[in-house]
């Protein structure tokens, strides 16, 4: 098994390519060792010290690690995890897992516009953000405010808050005139 790896624009971020699906649709983020005993290889994965957050696409695994370790030290445990867990079998994430959309669900007056906050980001901005390791799920609207929530790469990024007023803001300002202003939520 090859795994590879690629950096991300978070320097506390790699994307790992083991070449072989990871979850068959969705994304499930890990931010906490504790969120990460639902699924046996983000468990094996947490084991190396200096590892914060782990989450998983359909196929790549990103990594965080805290700022006091160095890459060239994890990075041997984190290869060594993923590539037992592949030759183990063991599932991916474990059967109590339910794919979602990642989107939170939204009930008021504005579903139309909702809808269509959805729909760009699922077609125009996930599949961008998944190139560099991460996710952006809608979290909220009110009163033409956007809110989003950041994963994997994309949390604790140092340009994310330029993808999110220069890039994603201006996409949903084009597209929806009722959206004013795009904000991160925390988890």
């Amino acid at each position: 098994m090859f795994i590879q790896t690629e950096s991300t624009p978070n320097p506390a971020t790699l994307k790992f390519l083991p070449g072989q699906t990871v979850l068959e649709a969705g994304t499930a983020d890990f931010p906490t060792a504790a969120s990460g005993e639902t699924s046996p290889l983000a468990k094996r994965i947490f084991t190396a010290d200096g590892v914060t957050g782990v989450f998983f696409g359909v196929d790549f695994i990103t990594v965080t690690k805290d700022d006091a370790t160095e890459w060239d030290h994890i990075k041997p445990g984190i290869l060594g995890a993923i590539m037992e867990h592949y030759q183990s079998g063991a599932p991916v994430m474990g059967e109590d897992h339910a794919v979602t959309s990642g989107h939170a669900e939204h009930d008021g007056e504005d579903g139309e516009i909702v809808t269509q906050i959805k729909e760009l980001l699922d077609t125009r901005v996930r599949p961008a953000v998944a190139q560099d390791g991460g996710d952006i799920t809608f979290h909220g609207f009110d009163r033409g405010i956007v809110y989003l929530h950041m994963q994997g790469a994309c949390a604790g990024c140092p340009s994310s808050t330029l993808t999110l007023k220069m890039g994603i803001e201006n996409l949903l300002r084009h597209y929806i005139p009722e959206v004013v202003e795009v904000r991160p939520v925390a988890a």
